[in-house]
């Protein structure tokens, strides 16, 4: 065991002890159903529930009406590719080798992806009973062996790329990009309403089951479509970035958000209609900080930096009845928190031959345990600039480049003050914390042969 998985396992002991697990209360006698809601690049300000002031997001919100609203959680990494790693398996990317965006297929570096595990999130649920789909974004592999199937979701229906067009449904290399499961389809329509309308409709189909449903709503990912409006979105075979070209406005980006939250509108409705609201928990939060034309304040800079405004993102949890309505919390989270904390609330912690590096933060949810100090890591070189974070309780290390900077977080989210000259003490506890975290993950990476740096290329995201 390392001495981060000790670490890990110590807090996760310390904050349940003496409590029971939820499917032990009184009067329960079924497990919940679980929908997962996750957006594609929205800024960190961009739900009214998050200090929004041009964008309407009501239904949403409505989830921090009555459930938790939480203020320091992060994406487990600045991009698409690996914090959606970090939410299947349930550790850091990194061991995986998936620390960049994949590229599309037929590109250099497509070929990789997160090869299937008993242990994968739907997996664990799978083999408790639980229905599982995906109707959304994957963006974790193309071939079979890396699919929604191979991890254990029951059915799978969305777009495997990073970039998709709306309204072509195409991938960044031009190619169709929808599919049923492993099988492409044809489809007319704008992206973000099939996959309300899929959700939906398995919502209808399962009423009687047990489920989990994850519904990655590519929006408001580039490019920048509103809906209503279809047009050709920029030329796929140039592969350029958003920030190349002045392609969409902020207005474009609102009406993307404001599409999502129709949807998530659409999705409460039904649950409520079938009278499944109250035993399901309905979990919302984003993959990593909003580009250019999000809004990431009081935070700095955007996605795929590792400083602040590159992995805040929101996070809100509903469970009627077992987390109090309209609560704030200041638990530090990550996104492989939501790994444990579905797995625990869906019959109890994920087995040790998991090696989940996640805390279960319902405890703290709940107001039964007083918030955990943590200690989380990042690391990206999209770009090709090396750039590595460590948060331990209210202290981060920011390791730019060749640049040491050190912040805390709590009293300075904008990490204005830089505070390296005066607390050269933290800086060095901190460096060496990333020193033997790097040794770790990547020692494991190692060991299975694959490359995580450099994979991707030049690569639409």
């Amino acid at each position: 065991m390392t001495w981060q998985t000790r670490l890990l396992f110590a807090c996760a002991c310390w904050s349940v002890g003496g409590g029971v697990s939820p499917a032990q209360e009184a009067g329960r006698g079924a497990l919940p159903n679980v929908v997962l809601i996750i957006t594609d690049d929205m800024g960190s300000a961009d739900l009214s529930s998050y200090g929004a002031t041009d964008i309407r997001t009501p239904r949403i919100d409505s989830l921090a009406r009555d459930g938790v609203r939480m203020t320091a959680f992060y994406a487990n990494a600045p991009v698409c590719t690996p914090t959606r790693a970090g939410l299947i398996s349930g550790r850091y990317q990194q061991r995986y080798g998936l620390e960049e965006p994949m590229p599309s297929a037929g590109r250099p570096g497509g070929d990789v992806g997160l090869p299937g595990s008993p242990y994968s999130l739907p997996n664990l649920l799978a083999q408790r009973g639980y229905v599982t789909a995906l109707v959304g974004k994957w963006h974790l592999g193309y071939r079979a062996e890396f699919s929604p199937r191979a991890h254990g979701f029951g059915s799978f229906f969305g777009l495997k790329s990073g970039y998709h067009d709306f309204y072509a449904h195409t991938g960044g290399d031009g190619k169709p990009d929808l599919w049923e499961d492993d099988r492409p389809v044809v489809m007319e329509g704008y992206t973000t309403d099939l996959i309300t309308d899929r959700a939906v409709r398995f919502l209808e189909d399962h009423a009687s089951r047990r489920f989990f449903l994850e519904i990655a709503y590519n929006a408001p990912h580039w490019p920048y479509q509103p809906p209503g409006r279809p047009s050709v979105a920029i030329d796929n075979a140039r592969h350029v970035r958003p920030w190349d070209e002045a392609t969409g406005t902020r207005a474009d980006y609102v009406a993307m958000v404001e599409q999502v939250d129709r949807g998530v509108g659409r999705v409460l409705d039904t649950l409520e209609r079938l009278r499944l609201a109250p035993d399901t928990i309905v979990i919302f939060t984003n993959d990593n900080g909003g580009e250019w034309l999000a809004d990431n304040r009081p935070f700095f800079n955007r996605k795929s930096s590792v400083w602040e405004g590159g992995i805040r993102v929101p996070a809100l949890i509903r469970w009627p009845g077992r987390i109090p309505a309209g609560t704030v919390s200041p638990q530090v989270g990550i996104t492989m928190d939501l790994s444990a904390t579905i797995v625990a609330a869906t019959g109890g912690a994920a087995p040790a031959e998991a090696r989940y590096e996640g805390l279960d933060l319902l405890p703290m949810l709940r107001g039964t345990v007083a918030p955990v100090t943590r200690t989380l890591f990042w690391r990206t070189a999209v770009g090709g600039r090396s750039q590595v974070a460590v948060r331990s309780g209210d202290w981060k290390l920011m390791l730019d480049g060749n640049n040491a900077f050190v912040f805390d977080v709590r009293a300075d989210p904008g990490e204005r003050q830089d505070l390296t000259r005066q607390r050269q003490d933290v800086a060095r506890r901190l460096r060496a914390l990333v020193a033997a975290w790097e040794a770790d993950v990547d020692a494991e990476w190692k060991a299975s042969g694959v490359n995580p740096r450099g994979a991707a290329g030049a690569v639409v995201h």
